[in-house]
């Protein structure tokens, strides 16, 4: 038997830290939004659990969350993971777009259908939320807003297929790096998380975009400005607005069609940076 499972990127249309909770996770309130740069997860039968991956560079062992998943589901569902998982990587790795957290989610789906275990996306992100915090969301994807440490969703409206364009440096940002000096930062500027919300429930596509916000990119630029040289770039040819996702180091932007969104990853491309063109993706049912 073998099955395939799609695992999408996904950007933080909005993200706000509230504070530092006494588990010593953060309190965040974040809108995440679920986009079409993807991995292909791919399920076999084997005598034993194996990940593997076509990026030499990414490990496939015990460390890899798809492979931690694998274990989870085997250990919920009382029957030895006896699958070869294998992971072609389309998202970029250390980016911000929960490339690993979105192979993990894959993984629960793909093993919950593999031995027909017929359980809800509910069920699959409460396993997820025991992986990373990213991985609730990524189980259903689409829009949603996350609270709590990120595990908390609430499913929002879906928005229509926006285009964009994503590009990363050849840079890696610790998330507990990028919390830790946020948390030493005095007048942040906090976005407007409730209004987007509400923007996105009424189809305000405009006054979504005019409340993109995230507190951790003054952090993360501050100390890598390449980060805003890409921001500057993207604006001259023409993308609008433009954010960086989660704790970086990948930017992107919006864009009016395709061909614009290909134009300037071509550009972005020729400067050595990761880019790609992506669309906004709805959620999906599992």
């Amino acid at each position: 038997m073998k099955l395939t499972e799609t695992g999408y990127a996904k950007i933080n249309l909005g993200l706000d830290v509230l504070g530092l909770r006494p588990d010593k996770y953060h309190e965040v309130a974040m809108v995440m939004q679920t986009v079409s740069l993807s991995d292909t997860v791919t399920i076999t039968e084997s005598p034993e659990l194996e990940v593997t991956t076509d990026r030499p560079e990414l490990e496939g062992g015990p460390s890899n969350l798809a492979y931690k998943a694998a274990v989870l589901m085997g250990e919920f569902a009382r029957r030895e993971p006896r699958v070869h998982i294998h992971i072609e990587k389309r998202i970029f790795l250390t980016a911000g777009l929960a490339g690993g957290s979105t192979d993990a989610a894959a993984v629960l789906r793909g093993l919950n259908r593999y031995w027909e275990l017929g359980l809800p996306a509910e069920k699959l992100e409460r396993l997820g939320a025991k992986l990373g915090s990213d991985v609730p969301f990524c189980v259903a994807g689409g829009t949603a807003l996350a609270t709590g440490r990120g595990e908390i969703l609430t499913p929002l409206p879906d928005l229509p297929p926006l285009q964009l364009v994503l590009a990363k440096p050849q840079l890696e940002i610790s998330t507990p790096w990028a919390y830790r000096e946020f948390d030493k930062q005095k007048n942040v500027i906090h976005p407007d998380i409730d209004g987007m919300v509400q923007a996105v429930r009424a189809g305000d596509v405009p006054g979504v975009l005019r409340r993109l916000g995230n507190v951790l990119e003054p952090v993360t630029a501050g100390a890598h400005p390449e980060i805003g040289e890409i921001r500057e770039d993207m604006l001259a040819y023409g993308a609008e607005p433009v954010m960086m996702s989660g704790s970086g180091p990948t930017v992107f932007g919006f864009v009016k069609n395709r061909e614009a969104g290909e134009r300037i990853a071509g550009i972005l491309q020729s400067l050595c940076l990761e880019a790609a063109v992506a669309e906004l993706v709805g959620r999906k049912s599992v």
